[in-house]
């Protein structure tokens, strides 16, 4: 029989795919007793399926919450204090990525992103912490992307919202270190899920064919489409190092998932930027931008 780690009551946001259906279901199959919350409940049927293969489907709660609606997000948390008087990890995993290269994203594209990608985060952590300081103890998980080690051409939305969310998680584990309360990040390299398919979003220009790095970004495109055909990592990776942050009693704060998030992050701290942003031009050739 294996030996379960003490119970724990964990809040995980976007949990209808991707690495938080996984990490739901696979910490409700340790033991814990997970509130996992999705904007749509009529997405989470492959949740349960998920659930129900590692036999954790009693220890598994669906809620609604869109991290964009303070409202959704108090009657979620006031529901399981209602039931159990704690939150002992917030895990803010809610997110997405929309490709465009900067001119061709309006202003809307990238209010939106950061919405989710950012204030998002924050919306939650505000309702949480109260929950949490008075009692000394808790966990904070936000889920980071490797993007966020280093810019890359038609994700200046994306990565410039996780550059936000790494430097807030750093002054956040410093204010809340004397209350008790923990903050740690995951940093996971590429792997296929829904973020790149179902749920990709591009910027509202994306596919213009007037626009002066169409054919750059059409490029970076299919170079994207092909890395992610041959991507052969799975996902639950990124569970298992969250399982082992929520059942660690001192966790790193920074856990960077798989040898590309790892290589990424050494490339830019020695090497000079100049140099490694040729070496990101020539891997996606991008073609000469046109003149005004």
């Amino acid at each position: 029989m294996p030996e379960y780690p003490l119970s724990k009551v964990l809040l995980i946001t976007g949990c209808s795919s991707g690495f938080g259906m996984l990490t739901a279901a696979r910490l409700a199959g340790r033991g814990h007793h997970v509130y996992a919350t999705m904007r749509d409940l009529a997405k989470q049927d492959q949740l349960w399926k998920e659930a129900k293969i590692r036999d954790a489907e009693k220890n598994l709660t669906v809620l609604e919450l869109d991290v964009t609606k303070p409202a959704t997000i108090k009657a979620a948390i006031n529901g399981i204090i209602s039931e159990e008087g704690v939150i002992d990890v917030l895990i803010n995993n809610a997110g997405y990525g929309i490709g465009g290269y900067f001119e061709d994203l309006s202003d809307q594209d990238i209010r939106d992103q950061y919405e989710v990608n950012f204030f998002g985060v924050l919306n939650v952590i505000r309702e949480v912490l109260p929950v949490m300081r008075p009692r000394r103890r808790g966990l904070i998980i936000n889920i980071s992307s490797m993007a966020a080690s280093a810019g890359t051409p038609t994700f200046t939305a994306y990565c410039s919202s996780k550059w936000a969310l790494e430097g807030f998680s750093e002054c956040l584990y410093m204010e809340l270190q004397p209350f008790g309360i923990d903050v740690a990040l995951v940093e996971p390299g590429s792997y296929r899920t829904k973020i790149f398919d179902e749920n990709a979003r591009y910027a509202k220009n994306f596919n213009t064919a007037t626009s002066p790095y169409f054919r750059n970004s059409q490029k970076v495109k299919s170079i994207v489409k092909n890395m992610l055909e041959k991507n052969r990592r799975n996902p639950e990776e990124v569970a298992a190092v969250i399982e082992k942050i929520v059942e660690k009693p001192f966790p790193s704060f920074r856990n960077m998932v798989g040898w590309r998030a790892r290589l990424r992050f050494w490339l830019v701290r020695h090497i000079p930027f100049k140099l490694y942003a040729l070496l990101v031009l020539m891997f996606i050739s991008p073609e000469e931008p046109e003149r005004a």
